[in-house]
């Protein structure tokens, strides 16, 4: 799909000197993460984004997702949904686990059993609570009901984390070796994976090599020729993006969806309140907020959900749109002074950020706009608990509910709405279309006004990516995975 977002540079020509790169791309492909060594080889269910995509290299699901962002078969060859959109029937293809047993339907409920059972107490175990029963049904065959429709069900279950493993181990399409802090992965032939054999398999693939690397690091290995992609940059490491005249045009935007906003975490001072949050909220120029970062096209919001997502009958809009910028931090200045005298009041606040030249400029940023009401904002240090973390996440489906999972109470991520929590168990449960809408629109109403978290606009997510590469594609996930990486252009 083509990117919503672009760097305001000009890239005339740049793709051609890109492409003066490694020149190893017939025989490997270098890539490194943003990240540390040990998230490339984790073996629980909360991953990282570089263990992500080394599960959905290793271990297929039901169905995956190709370098579009797009569902494809994997284990499943196919399926069909019912009409009501309460079942999901999948034909499983003729392959073996690892270990060289049949995969079988009971062998596959079993191991989605185990990954669902994995990741209970986190947002994804609550997106999948819509999931009712599992069934084994004939040798091949796996049927999955729900308690009511979920449009986009199969882009959940494409998730790396419900990738299926035996003792382990998947099916690939790819097979780890591990070197050191590097990850190795060659592509199974298909043959061996329950697909057809095909002809010169060999000499079409190649090796992906997978490191992870802090993002100066990374930066500097794609900059010299050592790697030819880098991924997972956020914006806490934007600014690093800019890699010279050489790698100008290398530079990949995705049209992430997602958060990016502060959540609440204490409720002292000015925060003790949903009045006060809101008038933190209120203080924030978001238009301009990035403007440092020197992107196009990115949209701000006061929303928690993204706009425009399917389901969304417009019942939630934007907030505060009949004032101005002015306006609104006249009113966040009047309630701040009016809360100045109250217990625990303080004018400096702290706010919890990864470390990087993007949280820096976002901090300063922000900093600005609150000094215009009267309070200060600082980067937390220590163990002291801040009063703000910031989110800044990346969404696995495109639902209402995606978001509002993201702050349920039973996460214990910061302030949160229990009430919200009741609407969006009561929407779980309903099978009408409009009611659904209906209850989720209360639900993110609820939740907004409680000031729990202070929306942003939409995660940044940016690649590198030489010129020569085949494999890669902008999405909206941010995710990118390994294996179409190994196929050699045609």
């Amino acid at each position: 799909m083509t990117s919503r977002f672009h760097l305001a540079v000009c890239l005339a020509a740049s793709f051609l000197l890109a492409a003066c790169g490694s020149g190893g791309h017939d025989t490997e492909v270098d890539v490194a993460f943003i990240g540390t060594s040990g998230e490339l080889f984790e073996n629980g269910q909360r991953l990282a984004p570089a263990g992500q995509q080394i599960r959905s290299a290793t271990a297929e699901g039901l169905v995956s997702l190709n370098q579009a962002g797009e569902v494809v078969p994997a284990l499943a060859e196919r399926w069909i949904v019912t009409e009501d959109g309460l079942s999901y029937i999948f034909r499983l293809r003729n392959a073996e686990w690892a270990d060289g047993t049949a995969l079988t339907s009971n062998s596959v409920r079993d191991a989605l059993r185990r990954n669902i059972q994995s990741v209970r107490g986190t947002s994804l175990g609550l997106d999948l609570v819509k999931i009712a029963e599992i069934r084994a049904m004939t040798g091949r065959v796996v049927e999955v009901r729900l308690e009511s429709p979920m449009p986009e069900f199969l882009q959940l279950l494409a998730q790396p984390e419900l990738g299926l493993r035996r003792k382990g181990q998947g099916v690939g399409p790819m097979k780890l070796t591990r070197q050191g802090d590097i990850a190795v992965l060659d592509p199974i032939p298909p043959e061996l994976r329950g697909l057809p054999a095909e002809e010169d398999w060999e000499s079409r693939t190649r090796t992906v090599r997978v490191q992870a690397l802090a993002a100066k690091q990374a930066v500097a290995a794609f900059d010299t020729g050592a790697v030819d992609a880098v991924f997972n940059g956020t914006l806490a490491s934007m600014p690093l993006a800019d890699t010279g005249a050489l790698s100008r045009g290398t530079v990949r935007l995705d049209a992430a969806l997602g958060l990016l906003g502060l959540q609440v975490v204490g409720e002292r001072g000015i925060l003790a309140t949903a009045s006060g949050r809101e008038a933190i909220a209120m203080a924030i120029d978001r238009p301009n907020l990035l403007e440092p970062f020197n992107i196009g096209g990115w949209v701000p919001t006061t929303r928690i959900t993204a706009p425009d997502l399917p389901g969304d009958q417009g019942g939630v809009s934007e907030r505060w749109s009949g004032m101005s910028l002015e306006q609104r931090q006249a009113e966040s200045a009047r309630r701040i002074a009016a809360a100045a005298g109250s217990k625990g009041f303080s004018r400096t606040l702290t706010i919890a950020m990864p470390p990087g030249p993007g949280s820096d400029i976002l901090l300063r940023e922000l900093a600005e706009d609150l000094a215009v009401v009267g309070l200060t904002l600082e980067q937390a240090s220590g163990n002291a608990a801040p009063d703000f973390r910031l989110v800044d996440r990346l969404a696995r489906y495109a639902d209402v509910r995606w978001f509002l999972n993201q702050f349920n109470c039973t996460l214990l991520r910061g302030l949160c709405s229990p009430e919200a929590d009741v609407l969006l168990r009561q929407a779980g449960r309903t099978s009408d279309a409009s009611a659904t809408a209906a209850l989720l629109a209360e639900a993110e109403a609820k939740l907004m006004a409680s000031n729990v978290y202070i929306p942003i606009g939409a995660p940044i997510r940016w690649s590198l990516v030489r010129g020569g590469v085949d494999g890669f594609s902008e999405n909206r996930w941010g995710l990118h995975p390994l294996f179409p990486l190994a196929l050699r252009p045609i």
